[in-house]
Order: structure tokens, then sequence, then C-alpha cells
């Protein structure tokens, strides 16, 4: 079972990043909506200050559903 305190503590930091991001906390939001199936892929695409673009995808299995499933039932406590 995870430390009660350290849910505190991840939801303090998960709330920050809301107010610093709110158009990215939407935006999963609308990926939460439509729902993510196996198949899916997911690209990330990072650019550094220094303008290095970095990249990765991934394509979604089903242990991956259920871990995104656990972790939503984690935040609704």
């Amino acid at each position: 079972m995870m430390n009660p305190a350290k849910l505190f503590k991840i939801k303090g930091a998960w709330d920050k990043f809301s107010q610093n991001h709110p158009r990215f906390v939407q935006f999963l939001g609308a990926i939460n909506r439509d729902g993510i199936k196996e198949g899916t892929i997911i690209e990330i695409n990072v650019v550094t200050p220094e303008g290095k673009n970095i990249s990765s995808n991934l394509k979604i299995t089903q242990s991956d559903i259920e871990l995104f499933k656990e972790l939503s039932e984690i935040s609704k406590s």
C-alpha cells in the first residue's frame, strides 16, 4: 500500500503542474475521454533549450491499459 503522505505530496505536485500547464492537462483529459485502446501509438517529441530534438514512440499494450486503470483509480482516492 502506498504511503498516504506520499500520495498527498504527489497530489500537490500534480496541482502545481496543472496550474503551470493547463492546455496539456486538457489534452490528457481529451485522450482519457476518447479512450486509449490497445494498438494506439503515443509519440513524444522533446526539444531542449539548445535545440536538440529527442523523440520516441510506443505502441500501447493491454498491460499498459491495465496500468493506466490502476493509476486512475489511485488518483480518484
